[in-house]
């Protein structure tokens, strides 16, 4: 099986291509990435059981369809990803997310290449205590830029599939947590790992230590990958991608479980609101994918992996 991963150098991208030979037997992994972050090490010891073909560039100029050519899945992992800082860059978050995923849905159409969308659970904001797939556009309240970005996306690829040529399926992922050669630290877990790692008070959103918000292990963002792949499942729906539901309180005590008692300062953002809720993950269970990571043990490895640059013992 040949996959094509667009943004395959970052957080996600960088563990599928690891593991993907526990899914698929002998995969071909085709990567892309522009190498803004710079993560080059993301392809430094590469696991055997895989054929790994890396090419850099941008999916906004790339010849898509020839990189593509062959392909039995497309990956589209392409994007800017920080919500908390697409506030101060929201054209740049615009135009490069939407675009970027309109190119690769219109290559994938033309070539007849069912693909991966990756959405996020943030376009939620609703006051509804437990929200899904089906809640009306009035719980549709996207929480940053990169989220009302990534609902256009959403709507755009429904689009193109219903002209017909586009099969698709888009994922609504929770916040990752996990440890991967690619990683950044922009997301809350990962901050609040490193902070704690490092002696630093974990900088919380004044509003947010009680807010109940769906989180996603590593681990079962690539389970549920490989399971719509292997059902062949591109039914152009959206599925929510959960492993819990849990507070910043419930976080830091995680974190507090392997680095006691971490300071916290409390600090002002614009994501901020009062609103509370949890994202069912209902519709995706209904076809037989169960979330079965741990957001205690991906928390642990993000620890783990800190303590080695020489942390907080």
């Amino acid at each position: 099986m040949r996959i094509f991963i667009t943004g395959a150098l970052g957080h996600i991208g960088s563990r599928l291509m690891r593991e993907a030979h526990r899914f698929v037997p002998a995969p071909e992994i085709v990567m892309l990435d522009n190498l803004s972050t710079q993560r080059y090490a993301s392809l430094f010891d590469l696991p055997a059981g895989a054929v790994y073909r890396f090419h850099p560039g941008d999916v906004l100029d790339a010849d898509l369809p020839a990189l593509m050519s062959g392909a039995d899945a497309v990956i589209h992992l392409a994007a800017i990803t920080d919500a908390a800082g697409s506030f101060h860059m929201r054209d740049k978050v615009e135009h490069v997310n939407y675009n970027a995923t309109r190119r690769v849905a219109e290559s994938c159409a033309a070539l007849g290449i069912p693909m991966i969308h990756l959405s996020s659970t943030s376009v939620y904001g609703s006051a509804a205590t437990v929200v899904d797939e089906d809640c009306p556009p009035a719980d549709l309240k996207p929480q940053s830029p990169y989220a009302e970005t990534k609902l256009r996306e959403e709507r755009l690829l429904q689009e193109m599939a219903a002209r017909g040529g586009l099969r698709h399926v888009t994922f609504r992922f929770g916040t990752i947590v996990g440890a991967s050669p690619g990683m950044r630290f922009h997301t809350a877990v990962n901050k609040f790992c490193w902070q704690a790692v490092f002696g630093q008070p974990l900088t919380v959103w004044r509003t947010a230590i009680h807010q109940r918000r769906p989180y996603l292990d590593l681990a079962d963002a690539l389970s549920a990958v490989f399971f719509f792949i292997d059902q062949g499942r591109f039914d152009g729906r959206i599925y929510n991608i959960v492993t819990q539901n849990l507070t910043v309180a419930d976080i830091i005590a995680m974190i507090a479980a392997h680095i006691p008692a971490p300071a916290v300062d409390y600090v002002e953002h614009e994501i901020m609101n009062q609103l509370s809720y949890e994202v069912s993950g209902r519709r995706v269970q209904e076809l037989g994918w169960r979330a079965k990571g741990s957001l205690e043990d991906g928390v642990a490895a993000t620890i783990s992996m800190l303590r080695k640059a020489g942390g907080r013992p």
